[in-house]
């Protein structure tokens, strides 16, 4: 009795813990089957429903990525968008439906140990109609998305310009 309690509580704690590790985003991510290493870095396949942003993240922490160039396409379930306010402090966010990513340009670097990803994107829908912006968000549709990762070999950070009261990315280490 007292081994099958142990046995229990033991199976509860690995499935709480495997719940808590499935709440962060970044960390949720499984890479399985669509990560590759190349000359320059990775190629990363998603698909339906795959979120970009959170496989980013979670390649960058798995591989402890110094820096990085981003540039991608694909079909897109949702995407959304954000224009920052710079009065308020805050993206105003957009997002669009059932979309190509005809174009996904940004970086990766660091911000208080974490990965900080900054990209821009395009999307055109049905009509040949496009917008685009600073990507807050993008969750894979039917069909596939491609991203290639460019490795820079030094370790970027972003930091708050006070200036601007915005992220910005650090060239060296202290360019604050």
């Amino acid at each position: 009795m007292f081994f099958k309690t142990i046995a229990s509580t033991l199976f509860a704690l690995a499935t709480a813990c495997a719940a808590f590790a499935a709440s962060g985003p970044a960390m949720a991510q499984d890479l399985t089957g669509k990560v590759t290493r190349t000359p320059t870095g990775y190629l990363m396949v998603l698909r339906n429903g795959d979120d970009v942003i959170a496989h980013i993240e979670r390649l960058a922490v798995v591989e402890q990525i110094p820096s990085a160039s981003i540039v991608g396409i694909g079909f897109m379930r949702e995407a959304t968008f954000g224009f920052y306010d710079f009065a308020k402090k805050v993206f105003n966010p957009k997002t669009f439906k059932d979309v190509e990513l005809a174009n996904l340009t940004g970086s990766i670097a660091w911000k208080e140990g974490k990965p900080s990803i900054h990209a821009h994107g395009i999307v055109t829908d049905g009509t040949f109609m496009g917008a685009g912006g600073h990507l807050l968000g993008l969750i894979v549709g039917t069909g596939s998305c491609e991203i290639t990762l460019i490795l820079h070999p030094q370790r970027l950070e972003r930091f708050v310009d006070p200036s601007i009261g915005a992220n910005v990315l650090g060239l060296h280490p202290g360019a604050r």
